[in-house]
């Protein structure tokens, strides 16, 4: 919550609770966000926390007077997913953001030794690994969880797989993509809510919520080149200034595309989020 607020969001306007899955939602004017918790693992807690709070800075500043109206509503799933993972991922996983949680992490844990330092919870915080479980993905492999789920809806769709044929096309197909494969549907295809909650098309937004983050977060960075400085001394509202003038204050009124091009400079593309996965995990 310490970081949540420092961040910019407004307990007087939202709260905080715990769910059996981490999300955002009720009004502008009363964002609720939620989070589950892990006692032997704070960090996906945490990781967690700071996703959903990126979706509630983008309800809460959607612009007022455009209120129960089309247009003041949040552009598409694409966009807000670009909200959430850019702070996630963008920014709370950058070393400037640990050197200013650092301190922070390791009083509220009472942590003790060179694991509490900014430079481990940093290279903890982007451990690459290959898994069976979307939501515990690393961003580099994330990807594959998304292209996996989109590949098979559309067969499914097209009537060329059957629902009963899933459970193996999964497996076959997540072994492709990343080296493993599920024992169970609960590690396989049961483990998201979204088809059987009749969200259907939903899984592309996630990983163009990434590209569209890594582009806009590259931007900000050009157009306020302290940004990263003053992230590592706690100070955020820079970053959220130009997100509320570029993004959030826009709602509806143009196109995904649109919005995107013009935040940016350039249509949406895929070079930024490449330059960002080489940047962090390649130097």
């Amino acid at each position: 919550m310490s970081l949540m607020e420092r961040i910019g969001f407004d307990f007087a306007h939202g709260r905080l609770d715990i769910s059996a899955h981490p999300f955002c939602g009720g009004t502008p004017d009363d964002v609720r966000i939620t989070t589950r918790y892990d006692e032997s693992d704070f960090a996906r807690a945490l990781m967690g926390v700071l996703h959903e709070t990126g979706h509630a800075l983008y309800q809460r500043g959607l612009p007022a007077s455009w209120r129960l109206q089309p247009v003041g509503r949040a552009r598409g799933m694409a966009v807000h997913e670009s909200q959430s993972l850019l702070l996630e991922m963008q920014v709370c996983r950058s070393r400037p953001f640990l050197i200013y949680a650092a301190p922070i992490l390791r009083e509220a844990f009472c942590g003790d030794g060179p694991g509490w330092e900014a430079e481990e919870l940093y290279h903890r915080q982007i451990r690459v690994r290959r898994g069976l479980i979307r939501v515990d993905a690393d961003e580099v492999t994330y990807p594959a969880h998304v292209i996996l789920r989109y590949r098979l809806e559309r067969a499914m769709i097209a009537g060329d797989l059957a629902p009963v044929d899933l459970p193996g096309a999964w497996a076959e197909g997540l072994r492709l993509l990343l080296g493993v494969a599920p024992d169970n549907d609960r590690e396989g295809c049961l483990q998201d809510i979204h088809w059987y909650d009749g969200n259907w098309g939903y899984f592309p937004t996630y990983t163009l919520g990434a590209l569209i983050a890594a582009q806009l977060f590259e931007a900000a960075r050009c157009d306020v080149p302290e940004v990263m400085r003053v992230i590592a001394a706690g100070e955020f509202a820079p970053l959220l200034v130009w997100l509320r003038e570029r993004v959030h204050s826009k709602g509806s009124l143009l196109s995904t595309d649109e919005l995107v091009e013009g935040a940016t400079g350039q249509p949406l593309g895929t070079a930024s989020f490449e330059r960002h996965l080489r940047e962090r995990y390649l130097n």
